[in-house]
């Protein structure tokens, strides 16, 4: 309870109303008087005629709160109003953005940030470019070399273990056989013996897998290489369609000029299809060429091209993507497809090739290149947008380039690195293994 006999107010206007409104008109008359108190003014009728009025509101207002919530649940149910809730919150919760997009966002909005809006009849002026900076070209152009060079130095590496490999296990075939002969008979029985101990489920395993390596031994060796290209791009395309993966495919499987991560993507988006329908039209692309182009180079040289062809093909993308301002991501393995492509169609000009969908149409590999590059040519110039045809052009003249003069740069002077494996693998710490001798593969 609290007297005031200073105001001469009664005790029931300030007796006690439990209510929040009355303790707050308590406060604030206390905290007024405190305030004519140290500045020495003596309040006047109306002042206290106020705060009786706010305590007596207080009161009433609980009271017919507190009649209210009786006579709700006292009605019957069907008279009873309902109330409905209101959401929590009438918004989306906004998606995250990429770093590529943010960083383009915040560019746009710092160059729009201090834009004054024309005058009526004024021209409208253009957009600005993004700021172009050559000198972040740099560290991709000694990526695109290192990784050129370390790709044909460990293809020639490769193909001198492969060819070993290849002759060690001729000899150990031959020497099966021998021991096939002397003993078909008693080979033949245990066999007979063994396949009846097996199960019904155990047999039809065995069958399948036979079935599987009759055709795996069908393809050729280019078939077989491509195989596993096929295989990554399945495995990368699977991966687009998990939302949580979507920022580390985008950082490191997508190429983008303006992004901090440059170089690793300029090998890992060779490898990287978002849409079911490219990446089954690129694939079927390098299925078709891939016999050719084994046999051409091999497994090993073939696969360094490939490499190369998708580092390099990117390389020019960025030049001409920071030329232009025009950034933004790319992906695919389009600019290393067209690499072999072009290697194929130098190598084999006169070769003839057909459309899919119009079987009539026929046409040599040469003038199928010319078309292509005269396509990708338009494309820069006129603005196209859908393809990344700067990347297509890199990998197209680099293959190309590789047929004519590149086979004899780089793979025929392979010799001093092979020797020099050669003798560092049968010579570790100085010394010569027991039974190997030098001498030339």
């Amino acid at each position: 309870m609290i007297l005031l006999n200073t105001f001469g107010l009664d005790l029931c206007t300030l007796s006690l109303c439990k209510s929040k409104h009355t303790r707050c008109c308590t406060t604030w008359f206390l905290t007024l008087r405190k305030q004519h108190v140290l500045q020495n003014i003596v309040p006047t009728q109306q002042c206290i005629l106020q705060t009786r009025d706010m305590a007596w509101r207080g009161c009433f207002m609980k009271w017919a709160k507190i009649n209210s919530l009786y006579a709700q649940f006292l009605s019957p149910k069907s008279s009873r109003l309902t109330i409905r809730p209101q959401q929590r919150c009438g918004f989306k919760k906004a998606q995250r953005q990429s770093e590529t997009k943010r960083g383009l966002q915040e560019e746009t909005d710092a160059g729009q940030k201090h834009a004054v809006p024309p005058l009526p009849g004024e021209p409208v002026p253009p957009m600005p470019l993004p700021p172009r900076k050559p000198h972040r070209l740099f560290r991709p152009l000694v990526f695109t070399v290192g990784f050129t060079g370390c790709s044909f130095g460990t293809a020639a590496i490769l193909q001198y273990e492969s060819v070993k490999s290849r002759v060690q296990m001729a000899m150990e075939e031959a020497k099966e056989k021998k021991r096939d002969k002397l003993g078909e008979g008693h080979n033949t029985t245990y066999w007979h013996n063994w396949w009846d101990q097996l199960s019904h489920f155990q047999k039809q395993v065995i069958l399948v897998m036979s079935v599987v390596d009759d055709w795996w031994s069908g393809l050729s060796e280019g078939q077989k290489t491509v195989t596993g290209i096929i295989a990554l791009n399945t495995l990368v395309l699977c991966c687009w369609r998990i939302p949580s993966m979507h920022r580390s495919l985008v950082k490191y499987f997508t190429s983008n000029p303006a992004s901090k991560t440059r170089c690793l993507p300029m090998v890992l988006s060779s490898f990287s299809h978002y849409s079911i329908i490219h990446m089954l039209t690129n694939m079927y692309v390098l299925w078709t060429f891939s016999t050719s182009i084994v046999s051409l180079l091999g497994r090993e040289q073939f696969l360094a091209l490939y490499l190369s062809g998708g580092v390099i093909s990117t390389f020019v993308s960025y030049v001409f993507k920071t030329a232009t301002g025009r950034l933004g991501p790319s992906l695919g393995a389009s600019g290393a497809i067209m690499t072999v492509l072009a290697a194929v169609c130098t190598k084999i000009p006169e070769a003839k090739l057909g459309i899919v969908l119009l079987p009539m149409v026929s046409f040599t590999a040469g003038n199928a290149l010319k078309a292509l590059v005269a396509l990708d040519i338009a494309g820069l110039l006129l603005g196209w947008r859908f393809f990344d045809h700067a990347a297509h052009l890199g990998g197209a003249l680099f293959g190309v380039w590789y047929i004519a003069y590149g086979n004899e740069m780089i793979w025929r002077n392979r010799e001093p690195l092979v020797r020099f494996w050669h003798e560092l693998r049968n010579k570790p710490n100085g010394r010569p293994r027991p039974g190997g001798g030098g001498g030339q593969v």
